[in-house]
């Protein structure tokens, strides 16, 4: 392995047989997929067999760092976990910061692999290249910070890193995220999965430093990489004061702020309730990540009201989910809802948009009283959204119809409620009305993870950042090319490295592939020039694509709800707009043009040999019918 950058090492730990063996990271694999997404990616694609139930033994977790993790580059602590997703049924990629990525490279290794299933609840330890399997009986039913003390309590080691999952991984929530001192890696019900395995949590603490195979040249690409954020006229100025609440003010000045499960975007736009001015009112302090300057976590206090004492650090995408998406204005109801998710392992983003569905199907009659035991759902009532998060966590009454997102409830429920869904792929829209941002909503369609913004964000119509050149955000024309740069550059920069991706949209966006292979190459001593670095990008998103595939998806499956491709927006400075099927067709076909895919959104064999993919090549030759050459 290299001289730097990575501990060399993976953990392989089976659950069924408590037992765990290394294995060394074989260069190929590094030069190929980098670390983070990338490694969790190829490891799931090559191990986890077609046809493998999310939830079934056969699914593997996988925890990723990558050569940045630990090292003194700014804004890395970062990792990807990485399952067969049980809300899509395709590849589940989330991503995490906070001390747990860092401290797991200093524990001794580069990724972990946790396959199969204990027979009773169990948490690892992992200690300087030490495993062991602790019962967890007594922590099963807790509460993630509580878990998270009586771990290190029990370690008599206040150190010790703790990534955990709530009562809703438990409950086997779709939505269920796994939570690390309170930064989660979310989306795609990856909590359920290391529920399924009877897995409480993953604890690790170690003393070995990440080497530099180039220190010298390590420090002059970090120097410049940190001067780039100081010039920079948002991520000191703005985004280290405000984090991405100020996206509120943002988005609702777009018209793209989604209102009442989308119905009323750009009619309702609470700037001053919800906005930066909202935020700034209830600010406590502010959080950094391991080696981080920027420190963009918020802390919010309530202090006083129904809510008073709840403490919490909401994202512009939680303030949107429980905020708009529900109708509600009242910041200290949704401080409250953030601070439940985390304790309790929910994602905020699935689990708002489906309270916000539910409201919506309440108020249309489609569900009663009856169903909702009572509780008034409808829009802008904050104590029934609270109430209803721990009913989801706990699986009680509606909230057990809730509990794995909106695709399934409406399979359930009936009554033409699927036309009310808001999902890509049965991820949950975040929030950015797509109908007002075309290059954003035709990445959420095509991306491998479903409706996620954070694969392929488009900086450049949310922020008007003229990188790699300035966009018409209504227009179609030309996004299917915008895209896939957006996509490519994305994965390799912040889900491969990994870094944190607001430092791609403000710091770094022009020379983004080139501060990566400057700090991967001086890291590792394995030589990477910008366009190979964004080859490993564009390789990791065919390699994702592939796996879908396989799994059953299509072009069908690369569209959007009912209410983008048919209401036009009724208000605000994206009124009149929407993507007709017929406009979603053309970005389509350009945008698997570009992909060097087929009019199917297949990779073509010509494509994946020249990105040197024979394991790709081999699996679509075992999907039946499938024509690709």
């Amino acid at each position: 392995m290299s001289a730097g950058g990575y501990t060399g090492k993976v953990l392989r730990v089976n659950l069924t047989h408590q037992s765990y063996c290394e294995e060394p990271l074989k260069q190929e694999i590094a030069r190929q997929y980098l670390g983070g997404a990338g490694f969790g990616l190829k490891y799931l694609f090559d191990e986890v067999p077609m046809g493998t139930g999310a939830l079934e033994e056969g699914n593997k977790l996988i925890f990723a760092t990558g050569p940045l993790t630990g090292t003194k580059a700014p804004c890395a602590s970062r990792m990807s976990v990485a399952a067969k997703s049980p809300l899509t049924g395709g590849a589940g990629v989330a991503l995490s910061g906070g001390y747990f990525p860092a401290e797991l490279k200093f524990a001794g290794y580069d990724l972990i692999i946790i396959e199969g299933k204990s027979p009773k609840p169990v948490y690892l330890y992992i200690r300087n290249g030490m495993v062991s399997f602790r019962p967890a009986a007594k922590l099963w039913g807790m509460k993630t910070s509580d878990c998270e003390r009586v771990i290190k309590n029990d370690l008599r080691n206040q150190n010790v890193r703790v990534a955990c999952i709530g009562p809703a991984g438990e409950q086997l929530s779709y939505m269920a995220a796994i939570i690390n001192e309170r930064h989660a890696a979310g989306r795609k019900g990856l909590g359920a999965v290391m529920g399924s395995k009877n897995l409480k949590a993953v604890a690790v603490w170690g003393e070995n430093e990440v080497a530099l195979a180039d220190k010298g040249a390590f420090d002059n690409a970090r120097r410049r990489m940190l001067q780039a954020m100081k010039e920079s006229p948002v991520v000191y100025p703005k985004f280290s004061r405000h984090g991405t609440p100020m996206t509120v003010d943002v988005t609702c000045g777009l018209g793209i702020f989604p209102a009442a499960n989308w119905s009323r975007t750009g009619e309702w736009e609470p700037i001053e309730p919800l906005g930066m001015e909202g935020n700034n009112k209830r600010k406590s302090g502010k959080e950094y990540c391991y080696n981080c300057p920027v420190g963009c976590t918020q802390n919010k206090l309530v202090r006083n009201g129904r809510y008073a004492g709840y403490l919490s650090a909401p994202e512009f995408e939680t303030i949107y989910s429980f905020g708009g998406q529900t109708g509600v204005d009242n910041l200290d109801s949704i401080i409250a809802a953030d601070y439940l998710c985390d304790e309790l392992g929910l994602d905020t983003i699935s689990t708002g948009v489906t309270i916000g569905f539910a409201m919506e199907l309440f108020e249309k009659g489609i569900l009663t009283k009856k169903e909702t035991d009572g509780v008034e759902l409808c829009f802008g009532n904050h104590v029934a959204m609270v109430e209803m998060i721990k009913k989801i966590a706990f699986r009680e009454g509606l909230g057990d119809i809730l509990a794995d997102g909106t695709r399934v409830a409406a399979s359930k429920i009936g009554k033409g409620a699927e036309k009310y869904c808001m999902h890509i792929k049965g991820l949950e829209l975040p929030g950015y009305d797509v109908r007002g941002a075309k290059a954003h909503g035709l990445s959420m369609a095509t991306t491998y993870t479903g409706a996620d913004h954070n694969r392929g964000y488009a900086f450049q119509e949310i922020f008007g950042v003229p990188v790699p050149y300035p966009v018409d955000r209504f227009e179609a024309e030309g996004k299917g090319k915008l895209t896939k740069w957006n996509q490519d550059m994305r994965a390799v920069t912040c889900d491969c490295a990994p870094m944190c991706a607001f430092l791609m949209d403000m710091a770094v966006p022009q020379i983004a592939a080139e501060n990566t292979s400057d700090l991967v190459s001086a890291a590792t001593g394995i030589s990477f020039t910008p366009e190979e670095i964004y080859l490993v990008g564009e390789r990791l998103n065919n390699l994702a694509r592939v796996f879908n595939i396989r799994e059953g998806m299509r072009r069908k499956d690369d569209t959007f709800p009912e209410r983008i491709l048919t209401e036009p927006l009724k208000a605000g400075n994206s009124k009149g707009q929407y993507i007709s099927r017929q406009e979603l067709d053309r970005m389509l076909d350009e945008y698997y043009r570009e992909r060097g895919w087929t009019s199917e959104g297949v990779p073509t064999r010509k494509k994946l040999e020249s990105l040197g993919m024979p394991e790709a090549i081999k699996s679509l030759e075992e999907v039946g019918g499938l024509n690709f050459d």
